[in-house]
């Protein structure tokens, strides 16, 4: 007898699975009740989806099989911040940071195994890329993430960022699906107006996602608007021009009218002459933008320091002059290499 081969039911579409239902005899919507526990209740267990035929749970069991990431490890910050270290189907690892607020709960998930980029202050750019996420790879961390918050802090996530491990919109089509099953009824229901995609800049995949008319939010990693400097901060840079990325950015702006967000650190006797917010605010005026001005957690590099108090004001007071909307942002969770910057993988640092 000829052995099935078993594919990942995570792969594989809704129609297939309704085809493949049907073909086998079972009803078309037993697809549908099957994505419910896939997808919106996380369940990855086929003997564990009750409202299921015996079966149907049978037909899962001999035809497919589920990848799925779990908790390696976890550490949490004296701010309440959590880092987790999560194993993948294949035994790789990534990180993901669970950040609560006030008024929120925001998740940093990853995109990437290492990273693609080169990031001189980054912690993530020293481990290299290994390969990029599935889409339910990140579909689990949001997934992982809710319920650990609903556990420690009574109350699901609000916000995720796409700010962890790797350069998003170069794993697109992955980033893309994922975020249609999270934000989708089908999925967690989380509003893409609660998602911020967070990158380095890739002009041609602004400009995609722009034509898509896709309903998140932008952040972009700047840190300076003098294209030398920024290439030597992120060297991968040299390839993309400012004037290039600042056309993607107004072009994104003009078809789905959401501002972008520059991310911006401040280092000392790198970015903090007077030429530079000079060259920020030019920069800023020419496409409707805020500033995130980053607080840098430090990675050990002892050529990047952060900059004086009065230096980051001094940047806060030429962007209110010239009516730039601007937040200052303290990190949280840098006591356990968790805050923006610091994702690197360090299994010591771990419970």
């Amino acid at each position: 007898m000829k052995n099935i081969e078993k594919k990942n039911i995570r792969s594989i579409t809704l129609d297939d699975l309704k085809f493949f239902f049907v073909k086998n005899d079972e009803k078309s919507y037993r697809a549908n009740q099957v994505y419910e526990w896939l997808w919106k209740r996380g369940v990855l267990d086929f003997g564990k989806m009750t409202n299921l035929s015996k079966k149907a749970i049978d037909l899962l069991k001999k035809n497919f099989f589920v990848n799925y990431s779990i908790i390696d490890s976890k550490v949490k910050s004296k701010d309440g911040t959590v880092k987790y270290l999560i194993k993948l189907y294949d035994g790789k690892l990534i990180e993901s940071v669970l950040i609560p607020s006030k008024n929120r709960v925001t998740i940093c998930v990853s995109s990437q195994v290492g990273c693609s980029l080169d990031c001189n202050f980054c912690a993530t750019a020293t481990l290299k890329k290994e390969r990029n996420l599935f889409f339910y790879e990140i579909y689990d961390q949001v997934n992982i993430l809710n319920n650990q918050s609903l556990i420690i802090f009574n109350k699901p996530i609000t916000n995720i960022v796409f700010m962890g491990m790797g350069e998003p919109l170069l794993n697109f089509s992955n980033l893309m699906r994922s975020i249609d099953i999270i934000s989708s009824k089908d999925g967690l229901s989380i509003s893409p107006k609660r998602i911020t995609v967070s990158s380095a800049g890739i002009p041609k995949i602004i400009k995609k996602m722009a034509d898509m008319k896709v309903n998140f939010n932008l952040a972009i990693s700047l840190h300076s608007a003098i294209q030398k400097k920024r290439e030597m901060l992120m060297p991968f840079s040299n390839k993309i021009n400012l004037d290039e990325l600042l056309k993607s950015l107004i072009y994104w702006y003009d078809k789905v009218r959401k501002i972008t967000t520059f991310e911006y650190i401040i280092w000392e006797n790198i970015n903090d002459s007077l030429e530079d917010i000079e060259e920020l605010v030019k920069f800023c005026k020419k496409v409707p933008s805020k500033v995130n001005i980053i607080e840098y957690n430090h990675i050990g590099d002892k050529n990047y320091r952060s900059a004086t108090k009065e230096k980051i004001l001094n940047y806060q007071k030429y962007l209110d002059k010239n009516k730039i909307i601007n937040t200052i942002r303290y990190s949280k969770g840098n006591d356990i290499n968790a805050a923006c910057g610091q994702l690197a993988r360090k299994p010591s640092n771990f419970l």
